[in-house]
């Protein structure tokens, strides 16, 4: 099934100017493209164009003409999209429509008139793709971001349309969980032959397996149409604020041009021996500094348990501490418990045994109110936190709420965080205008704000760019150092985890099995397989080129990202 762009452009009934400007773009039957850009450039919008929501959810004006299998899309309703192509949204609540698992998975067979007999066994072998298997009864409000994930994908896979579209299908998995769902899509796209489309910001996961294009977007246009090889070569990625894979950086570093690059999307073909060369003269062992951190516990969880029910779990005894000044990452595979520890944190889950402890105090003897004075959370989905049309008012609530600040003094603190957290042009903007990793921002401005001891962020990297969550995390690290202020990141993005925290606590199946430094963590092969993380590209890197002291390698690496 053929999709066509023509002169194709978009305006939110809500803003000035248009969104999408001028696109011509064809995506012929059978193809499988990735479609990246900075946050804010227009790559939802566009999805949000092919699957329908535009025009017949969200409103404005579009010129030009779109047509999916030589029908133009002018003449549709919303029925004749969905007959077309299927979608996983980036926002995974707004796609439930079932009250259990299975139910959401079965839906798409349910419209389709399958009778109960054949779609049983589909939904059960879709479910087990994923690693859904043991959850068919569970409620969706029960699920992790990442399970939520997944129920959305098996909703999709079991769908029978010629195209498919994900919308960052990889903002709330872990690592392993990534890979795997890459590789789903692929073996899909190869035994069927449907039209695949990917946006995504996660690059380096979504390459796993092979592109054969990729479109580049910036500022609701589209600036390159390329092979992957090309693209990587090009210089593009970095220019546009995408984070290029870790070990196309490291050879890079290393003084290797991109001109004498072999298969760069590959990190074993690109491994050459001149690349070898370069990389062991490049590569000079360094002492890992590390900063001197007082043992002060801010945050205390001892024997913390929690279930669901009483056979289930999700928190088993787990106890840890963080010290004031810190700055730890909390990982592990979806439904490892990472999430449930931050509700419990603030009090929107009661734990069944064990204790947490904010600077002495038992947060048991909190009020929810009470405690957010001293924790500051920002939460997975930006749109659980959102509660005004505007973004300076959603920013601003905070401050007003504690009524000892005069508006003219809480706007020139809201137009501070508004311009550490790149938003500073949105000011008056209405937050419906906002793609998704721009309402994780609002949401981060919003904490950040009200200056708690404790910021905890909950894969804050999710729908981000490369530009926009190093300048934010920059501010964050800024904060930790020059303040104090603590902060526990709970993340699958494994570059994120690399450059800025120290400590990390490992998580499995509601258990704790590992704290220790962060790159002892990813210099353990057995230990990520047990959390289901994933060696880096560094690692791989390092391997393929001999160097034996991987852990050395990778500190080498971050310390000079970090100086740079």
């Amino acid at each position: 099934m053929t999709i066509e762009f023509s002169d194709f452009s978009f305006k939110y009934a809500s803003l000035d100017k248009p969104t999408l400007k001028n696109i011509n773009l064809r995506i012929e039957k059978g193809q499988k493209v990735l479609i990246v850009g900075p946050s804010g450039s227009g790559k939802s919008t566009l999805g949000q164009c092919l699957n329908g929501l535009i025009p017949h959810a969200i409103k404005g004006e579009t010129s030009g003409s779109l047509s999916i299998g030589n029908r133009d899309t002018r003449s549709f309703e919303m029925h004749d999209f969905t007959l077309q192509l299927g979608t996983v949204l980036q926002d995974t609540d707004s796609q439930f429509v079932g009250l259990s698992v299975g139910e959401d998975i079965a839906f798409a067979l349910e419209n389709q008139m399958v009778s109960n007999l054949e779609m049983y066994p589909i939904v059960k072998s879709t479910a087990s793709m994923v690693n859904l298997e043991q959850m068919l009864n569970r409620e969706p409000s029960q699920l992790s971001g990442g399970q939520k994930q997944k129920v959305s994908l098996a909703g999709i896979l079991v769908d029978q349309v010629d195209a498919l579209l994900f919308d960052e299908p990889l903002a709330a998995l872990d690592p392993v969980t990534s890979k795997k769902t890459i590789e789903i899509i692929d073996d899909l796209h190869r035994t069927s032959g449907k039209t695949i489309i990917i946006i995504e910001h996660r690059l380096e996961d979504v390459l796993h397996r092979e592109i054969d294009r990729i479109i580049l977007m910036e500022a609701g246009e589209i600036v390159a149409d390329m092979s992957t090889d090309d693209l990587l070569c090009s210089g593009l990625l970095s220019k546009h604020g995408i984070r290029e894979p870790l070990y196309l950086s490291a050879v890079k570093a290393a003084g290797v041009s991109p001109t004498n690059f072999n298969r760069p999307s590959k990190v074993d073909e690109l491994v050459t021996p001149q690349v070898v060369s370069k990389l062991n003269q490049w590569y000079k062992p360094v002492s890992e500094s590390q900063s001197e951190v007082r043992q002060d516990p801010l945050l205390s969880i001892t024997n913390l348990t929690y279930s669901y029910d009483d056979n289930d779990k999700v928190v088993n005894d787990v106890s840890f501490h963080v010290n004031k000044g810190e700055f730890v990452s909390i990982l592990g595979k979806n439904g490892s418990g990472k999430s449930t520890i931050t509700k419990l944190i603030m009090g929107v889950l009661n734990q069944d045994k064990g204790s947490i402890t904010i600077d002495g105090i038992d947060l048991a003897t909190l009020s929810i109110f009470e405690r957010s004075e001293q924790v500051g959370v920002v939460m997975q989905n930006p749109n659980h936190m959102i509660s005004h049309h505007m973004i300076y008012d959603e920013v601003a609530f905070g401050l007003r709420n504690k009524a000892t600040l005069s508006e003219q003094q809480i706007e020139e603190k809201v137009d501070k965080i508004l311009d550490l957290c790149g938003l500073s042009k949105y000011k008056h903007w209405p937050i419906e205008a906002l793609s998704y990793g721009q309402k994780k921002r609002v949401t981060i401005a919003s904490i950040l704000i009200l200056e708690p001891k404790l910021l905890i962020l909950d894969e804050p990297t999710a729908g981000q760019d490369y530009n926009n969550y190093s300048s934010m995390l920059k501010f964050i690290e800024q904060l930790n150092k020059t303040l104090g202020t603590t902060v526990l990141i709970i993340s699958h993005d494994l570059h994120l985890v690399l450059e800025y925290t120290t400590r990390s606590i490992v998580l499995a199946d509601g258990e704790l099995i590992a704290d220790k430094p962060m790159t002892e963590v990813f210099s353990d092969p057995k230990l990520l397989r047990v959390s289901n993380l994933a060696t880096t590209s560094l690692y791989e890197l390092a391997k393929i080129s001999g160097i034996e002291d991987t852990q050395g390698f990778m500190n080498f690496f971050i310390t000079r990202e970090r100086a740079a």
